[in-house]
């Protein structure tokens, strides 16, 4: 046992019921992926259903922070959203830059107002 990772029973544990069931479905969903047409209209409506998912949980989360989150306060949440996105649609649809200044906006708004 290593004082740095913790219990090695509770990592394996974590990997046998949290991870390797997850990843089955993941495979068994690239599979069956494979020979599915991009353009195929069930394919399209489920990329708007999973679209529209994020947005609502995106919004849920500006709106009604869990935990940390909610100690920043909301015109900061809403100015990283916003920045965020701008940042994403300068950065060439970049989805990493927009979450990075996303963050440093809310990272540094939260430390302005402190």
């Amino acid at each position: 046992m290593s004082s740095f990772i913790g219990d090695w029973h509770a990592l394996w544990m974590l990997l046998i019921v949290g991870v390797l069931p997850n990843e089955i479905w993941r495979v068994f969903g690239f599979l069956a992926g494979r020979k599915i047409d991009e353009g195929a209209e069930i394919l399209v409506w489920v990329r708007a259903v999973a679209t529209a998912i994020i947005g609502c949980v995106i919004m849920q989360v500006l709106i009604v922070p869990p935990g940390a989150l909610a100690s920043v306060p909301t015109p900061v949440r809403f100015s990283a959203f916003i920045a965020g996105f701008v940042i994403y649609l300068l950065v060439r649809r970049s989805v990493l830059a927009g979450v990075i200044g996303a963050e440093l906006v809310l990272l540094g708004g939260k430390w302005w107002l402190t």
